[in-house]
């Protein structure tokens, strides 16, 4: 099946230019130009991954995340103008999977698309165990997690990293490893897109996120998921 993207801009140039890249690699592409017609288009068309510019009319991109946040999980990648850095984190905090600064070129474009749909192919697994941790379970067989026995909503990015933690109980995990094996090499220094995934799932799994059981800093190390003896 060919895989649907939602591009979503004002600007008439970057969506010619982000539709002909896309066309030419065999994406089907839908269009939107502004935030509400993006939260539509997500609901009715369910693409598989949305390129979302912030500054748009009607409701931006910010809003429109969030907004799709609340039924979908399909990977976002937001467009930010160059130097917007609290742009891109507030993006990321809202629920973006990652984030591309314009201008940007077809080759980074296509790059980024790439990473992000093969992080969402790799999420699906076939176990059929359930673990626990604590108040924690996750269901590898529905890709599901639950925090006191009731259902929590994560991105595709998120389930995936908490999945390394998961598969790896009781071992540290270098930000550069986590970095690597979720995100892909080329974001091995991407640090930043880390600290506010980490900070996203312990708000959505943490009891205290503040003095978290379940995703725990190693200073100087790592992160880690320590086992219940710890």
């Amino acid at each position: 099946m060919t895989t649907k993207i939602l591009i979503v801009d004002d600007e008439p140039r970057y969506l010619r230019l982000m539709e002909a890249n896309l066309i030419t690699e065999g994406y089907l592409v839908i269009k939107a130009t502004n935030g509400q017609e993006a939260v539509d288009k997500v609901a009715k068309e369910q693409p598989d991954l949305v390129l979302l510019d912030i500054m748009m009319p009607v409701l931006d991109g910010f809003a429109a995340t969030e907004r799709i946040r609340e039924f979908s999980s399909v990977p976002i990648i937001v467009v930010t103008a160059r130097g917007e850095e609290s742009a891109r984190v507030r993006g990321l905090d809202l629920g973006a999977d990652d984030y591309i600064v314009k201008p940007f070129s077809a080759t980074e474009l296509l790059a980024r698309v790439r990473a992000v749909l093969r992080r969402v192919k790799t999420t699906s697994t076939t176990q059929q165990a359930i673990f626990y941790h604590g108040n924690l379970k996750i269901d590898f067989a529905k890709a599901e997690v639950y925090r006191n026995d009731r259902l929590v909503f994560l991105s595709a990015t998120e389930y995936r990293l908490l999945l390394q933690f998961a598969h790896n109980l009781g071992q540290v995990l270098t930000s550069e490893e986590l970095l690597t094996s979720v995100w892909g090499p080329e974001y091995r220094e991407d640090k930043e897109i880390l600290w506010v995934s980490i900070s996203r799932l312990r708000q959505k799994l943490e009891d205290d996120p503040k003095n978290p059981i379940h995703i725990v800093t190693r200073s100087g190390m790592g992160y880690c998921m320590p086992t219940l003896e710890e």
